[in-house]
């Protein structure tokens, strides 16, 4: 079977204050494939998720995701594109204190304008062992179920791509293999591509087969594996 990219990213720059903080030359990635963004803080690692979300712009080269130049969208049409496209695990989970779990699952069909489906957000809640959690409040909470509450969140639209940002920053070895097997599970039944960013070598062996794209300090070229 022949395999099409989902993420296709040429040339691409990124500055601020006339300092080049992200200079990726090439970089695909395959449908339903896995990736890692590697890189000390302060590489430019967030810089890019929030290019390949539609969040920033890209000021030089070109990133393509599904067949979509996201340099030609237009603010709102970018929003629109993605809500319905790109999952976000964001670092500070953003959970909504005032909203139950369920509620907050179905955020994003709030924000696209879409019909809320509260069976996929039971199922996915069940499918990440909290099916008896959907009417607590997010402080009534681990820190594990929010960050599954929020990886719950993420998959609602069944995306294309799910961009992770430091999902295991401050977990022990146990709890960053659960983490990064969560994600390729629902990366792999929703039939995404999964790139996580991270200064986490541990992330390598937790998802063996990853492509590998190395940000560097600046100045210094990235590389891919």
């Amino acid at each position: 079977m022949i395999e099409t990219n989902v993420l296709t990213i040429t040339q691409l720059e990124h500055r601020y204050g006339g300092v080049t903080v992200l200079a990726v030359p090439f970089f695909e990635l395959a449908r339903g494939r896995h990736a890692l963004l590697l890189g000390p803080s302060g590489c430019g690692k967030s810089t890019l998720l929030h290019l390949l979300g539609a969040i920033l712009t890209a000021q030089a080269g070109r990133i393509e995701i599904d067949g979509v130049d996201l340099a030609a969208l237009a603010p709102r049409a970018a929003d629109d594109w993605r809500g319905r496209h790109v999952g976000l695990l964001p670092q500070q989970l953003a959970l909504v204190s005032s909203l139950c779990v369920r509620d907050n699952v179905l955020l994003p069909a709030y924000a696209a304008g879409l019909p809320a489906d509260e069976q996929r957000a039971q199922a996915l809640l069940a499918g990440l062992g909290l099916a008896d959690k959907a009417h607590a409040m997010p402080h009534q909470l681990s820190g594990g179920q929010r960050q599954r509450v929020a990886i719950a969140r993420a998959m609602y639209t069944q995306p294309r791509l799910l961009l992770a940002d430091e999902p295991t920053a401050n977990l022990d070895d146990r709890a960053c293999a659960t983490v990064v097997a969560l994600l390729a599970r629902q990366a792999r039944d929703a039939n995404a591509s999964l790139l996580i960013a991270s200064h986490d070598a541990r992330l390598v062996a937790a998802l063996p087969g990853a492509a590998v794209l190395r940000l560097p300090a600046r100045g210094e070229l990235p590389c891919a594996a």
